[in-house]
């Protein structure tokens, strides 16, 4: 079915319709080169925080390449039947994702675990957030424009990607600012509920 906001490939020119492809592969590749270096980037500050929010985050990172490399495939044409099966296969990502940030999360809340201060993870998460809104925006327009539903629904996964940022950050922040430890692991939790209605979208979509 049509997204109702996504312009008719009919109604505009050829020449406008090539633009609008280069522009989404130029966003899809900024994602994916983006959340490649966060991957790294993350795993490194999860570890010396000791945090499962940024570790969660970090796991995010992968899906939002898995999910970006979907698209480049769809713009070049690969066919309906190789995007679906590449659909189960970042739904079944998500699911992995809740099922280890819900064992980490509750082992966290049990054993009252403390992650330590990480103005790196602040530092990264901030900048992640405002990327992750731009591109959104960006995809969300120019998917309209060349009448693309894929790109449109694939800049509703990096909004999301921008939302979780943002609640990382503000966990971050309350545990360094105000101590509360269980920040951290409750924004964990948050995101495998997210991971999981993700998931049953997906499933039911392809």
């Amino acid at each position: 079915m049509t997204d109702p906001g996504v312009t008719p490939p009919g109604g505009m020119s050829e020449r406008s319709d090539r633009r609008g492809i280069r522009l989404a592969v130029t966003l899809e590749w900024t994602t994916l080169l983006w959340n490649v270096v966060g991957v790294v980037v993350l795993a490194v500050l999860a570890w010396s925080a000791s945090s499962v929010a940024l570790a969660g985050f970090g796991l995010d990172s992968l899906i939002e390449i898995g999910a970006s490399a979907v698209v480049l495939w769809e713009l070049r044409g690969t066919g309906e039947v190789r995007r679906r099966r590449a659909l189960r296969l970042i739904g079944l990502a998500f699911v992995l994702l809740a099922g280890y940030l819900a064992v980490q999360s509750i082992v966290a809340l049990v054993t009252v675990h403390r992650p330590a201060p990480s103005l790196g993870g602040i530092i990264w998460t901030a900048v992640t957030a405002a990327v992750m809104f731009a591109l959104a925006a960006g995809k969300s327009a120019v998917g309209r424009r060349i009448g693309n539903e894929v790109v449109v629904t694939e800049g509703r996964v990096t909004l999301i990607d921008g939302i979780l940022a943002a609640s990382v950050l503000a966990g971050l922040l309350l545990d360094a600012v105000l101590g509360w430890w269980w920040t951290d692991a409750f924004v964990g939790v948050v995101i495998v509920f997210y991971a999981v209605r993700e998931a049953v979208h997906i499933f039911r979509e392809s």
